[in-house]
This record gives structure tokens, sequence and C-alpha cells, in this order.
């Protein structure tokens, strides 16, 4: 039988510097440990929901363990590259076109 409730296991833990996050509890007290301000962010706040809903109302932990890691990359923004690769189209020059 599955367990229930904070006791629960991610799929994969999650890594976090030293400390690895294994189950819904880990990750619980991983936040709740954060600095105030840090705490108050509202990803953090939204993983924290996430987490008592899982663990409360059942569901996938996977929805927990993204809301934590998206939590824990926040500071990290991808910025979209307009650059990128340059069409193929132009560059190549048919025979009859030399």
């Amino acid at each position: 039988m599955t367990e229930r409730g904070w006791g629960r296991r991610f799929e994969d833990p999650i890594r976090i510097g030293d400390s690895v996050l294994v189950t819904l509890l880990d990750a619980g007290e991983y936040i709740t440990a954060l600095p105030k301000k840090e705490h108050a962010a509202p990803e953090w706040q939204a993983a924290m929901e996430a987490l008592i809903l899982v663990a409360e109302g059942g569901g996938p932990t996977m929805f927990a363990r993204i809301g934590v890691i998206r939590a824990f990359n926040r500071p990290y923004i991808s910025e979209f590259n307009s650059k990128g690769k340059e069409p193929h189209w132009g560059r190549r020059k048919l025979k009859r076109d030399r």
C-alpha cells in the first residue's frame, strides 16, 4: 500500500546543495527553515501550497516536486536569444545562379 500524508516520497529526490529532499516532510522543513524574506517569496509560497495539497489531498508528488524546483530556480531568468540560428534559406546558391 502506498504511503499517505507527509511521509510520501518524491519519485526522484531533490538535491539542493548538500541536502537531499526525499519526502514531502523534508521539503516542507526545508522551506520553513529558509530566511523569512526568502520564505515569503511568492514562488516558495506556491511550492508550500503544492506540498500541502499533495500531502493532505493526495495526488501525484510530481506536482509538489515541480513547485519546489521552480521556487529553487527562481533567481535564474532564462533569456530569449533572438539571434539563434539563421534560417537556411538565402545562403545556398543554386548552380544556375552562379
